[in-house]
């Protein structure tokens, strides 16, 4: 059975046939999902997905795009939500340097706040990275983030940085990416990772896995990124999921 770490069945994209995604996805062996919530439109529809099934779960946070809309009423908000039986998470939340809409200095103080409730509510982030990877690194290192724990969400970077998140006890969580063609850093990250540190996601609707890629991505294709993951290692598809839907128990914390 799998476990997709990452999903956004709350996106616009899935308004018309959620039903039928969540259906496909357990046609394919799919046992969990957490819907993560980053926005004031995400977060409510997230926990509502979250309420409507059993073997799904929600996570709440403040995207960095998204950072300098944040109140410290929005912060109150996701820790009251923490309280929630199904909301398992904090985040996605963390650095993205490529779009422009929220200034550096803004994200990190968000990021910074959100380590801190964490900590205090003892969840999981889920931190959100796009070339940021050393101001994440140094952040978490700073805020001892360590305490709380995580998950590098979708990791698309070099394997020298997963040892510096893997020596903060976080998981590294691989997509669609280690499916492309063109993408070198996600396979080394792959074999070199092990394997009880390792998640899977679909980040769906986005970074559909080969060889859907450029289609909308869904929950049902991660066992896409579960059988790459398997040829990489040299291991069975079986094996792969057995330690991935451990790890991801694990760190939400789901009996």
């Amino acid at each position: 059975m799998l476990f997709d770490t990452h999903v956004h069945l709350n996106a616009d994209q899935f308004m018309e046939d959620r039903d039928e995604v969540i259906q496909r996805a357990l046609d394919t062996g799919v046992e969990h999902m957490v819907v993560v919530g980053f926005d004031r439109k995400t977060i409510p529809l997230a926990i509502e997905i979250a309420e409507q099934y059993d073997f799904i779960y929600a996570a709440v946070g403040w995207h960095p795009v998204d950072a300098i809309d944040m109140t410290d009423e929005d912060l109150k908000w996701i820790e009251e939500l923490c309280r929630h039986p199904k909301v398992v998470a904090i985040g996605e939340m963390g650095l993205d340097y490529h779009w422009d809409k929220s200034p550096h200095d803004v994200q990190k103080e968000v990021f910074r706040k959100q380590i801190q409730l964490a900590k205090k509510v003892n969840m999981p982030i889920i931190i959100h990275n796009r070339e940021a990877t050393e101001d994440i690194v140094h952040i978490l290192k700073e805020e001892n983030a360590q305490e709380c724990g995580g998950i590098m969400h979708c990791y698309n970077d070099v394997v020298d940085h997963a040892k510096e998140c893997l020596d903060l006890g976080f998981y590294i969580s691989l997509g669609g990416p280690v499916t492309f063609k063109n993408a070198t850093d996600p396979k080394i990250v792959a074999e070199e990772v092990p394997l009880d540190r390792l998640l899977i996601e679909t980040d769906c609707p986005f970074l559909a896995p080969h060889p859907n890629r450029g289609k909308r991505n869904e929950p049902a294709y991660v066992k896409l990124v579960a059988e790459k993951i398997a040829e990489l290692k040299g291991i069975s598809l079986d094996e792969v999921a057995r330690y991935t839907t451990e790890n991801a128990k694990k760190v939400f914390s789901i009996k």
